[in-house]
């Protein structure tokens, strides 16, 4: 008889799964996202999030994955009624993730939320979302009326920050993203506010490291920060603050090149964001010369930019370094730490 209730609430369930297309108007996207096919929505950059709600015990999400190189796989972050987070990696250029699986046969029949994140940057490739398998998709609260934007490099994208599952040294270089826990996210969860992560690992102002031929003023306009050539639509997200977080991989550059550099690109922040406030950060992970080199140079350019007449920039020093990532990174936030999204 046990055996017999346990069949009939599996295809009860079965029956009660309705498929919700990705372009679905309940579904709520945040990030640099292409809908040239709303049925496909494509995006590349880490942090990129999307945000449901359902009804029912049961919740499958599809996804595409670029599957770029052949073999590069993309990390996402799968979070549900605001509990711990679990990361995941896809496993083919189709997934189907079953998050009642996931969640160790715990998803009860009631009313859930969903975020789905992007942990892995542009340079692992783009996914697509496709949909949602549950028993009802329901209409979410409002998007936060606060937005952010953090600008940068591997430090903004969450680049070997987890060692949760992967140790430093071991798997792929990008095996220990998670942009989630990333220090963007983090902050906009904790001010309830929207949040796009605008960077890449590597990259500079000036001059970028790892072989990369781009610079940050380079990509600032595309959707694929590393090899795109599709332009992104700043009226589409108007934040209220930009931090920007770049020199680490420039190090220690000539004063004048730099900071008429960084002056260019603020005003070219100022014409895209009208309104918003600027925000020159230090590097968590800069050495002592290069972090006095920093705090001079982003002293002196929020100075000039005040002087002549822009009084929405600032400066933010981080008071301490963050090294316990991989290769010097800044480490995630622990579990033991974690706020809820």
């Amino acid at each position: 008889m046990l055996v017999l209730i346990q069949l009939a609430s599996v295809l009860l369930t079965a029956q009660e799964i309705h498929f919700f297309k990705a372009s679905h108007p309940y579904f709520q996207y945040a990030g640099r996202i292409d809908f040239s096919d709303p049925e496909k929505p494509r995006f590349w950059s880490s942090g990129v999030y999307i945000v449901a709600k359902f009804q029912g015990p049961s919740c499958r999400i599809i996804l595409n994955d670029e599957v770029l190189y052949g073999s590069y796989h993309n990390y996402i972050e799968v979070i549900v009624d605001r509990e711990k987070p679990i990361r995941l990696k896809t496993k083919g250029k189709t997934d189907t993730i079953d998050v009642q699986s996931l969640l160790g046969n715990k998803l009860f029949n009631k009313t859930h939320s969903l975020v789905i994140c992007k942990n892995t940057e542009d340079g692992i490739g783009y996914l697509e979302f496709i949909g949602l398998g549950c028993q009802k998709l329901l209409p979410v609260p409002g998007k936060p009326a606060r937005k952010i934007e953090c600008i940068g490099n591997s430090i903004t994208c969450g680049m070997s920050s987890d060692v949760s599952d992967i140790p430093c040294g071991k798997g792929e270089w990008f095996d220990q993203h998670n942009a989630y826990m990333s220090y963007g996210m983090i902050t906009a969860r904790a001010l309830n506010a929207q949040v796009h992560l605008t960077s890449v690992s590597g990259i500079g102002l000036i001059r970028s490291c790892c072989n990369l031929t781009i610079t940050m003023p380079s990509v600032f306009d595309n959707m694929d920060l590393r090899n795109g050539s599709k332009k992104w639509d700043f009226r589409n997200y108007q934040p209220d603050v930009v931090t920007v977080c770049l020199g680490q991989n420039d190090g220690v550059q000539d004063s004048t090149k730099f900071c008429s550099a960084y002056c260019d690109f603020i005003e070219r922040l100022r014409k895209d964001y009208p309104g918003a406030k600027v925000i020159c950060l230090t590097s968590p992970m800069a050495d002592e010369m290069l972090l006095a080199v920093l705090k001079k140079y982003l002293s002196a350019i929020v100075a000039f930019e005040n002087n002549r007449g822009d009084k929405n920039v600032y400066t933010f020093f981080f008071s301490k370094g963050y090294h316990n990532g991989c290769g010097d990174h800044p480490e995630s936030m622990s579990t033991s730490k974690w706020q809820a999204s």
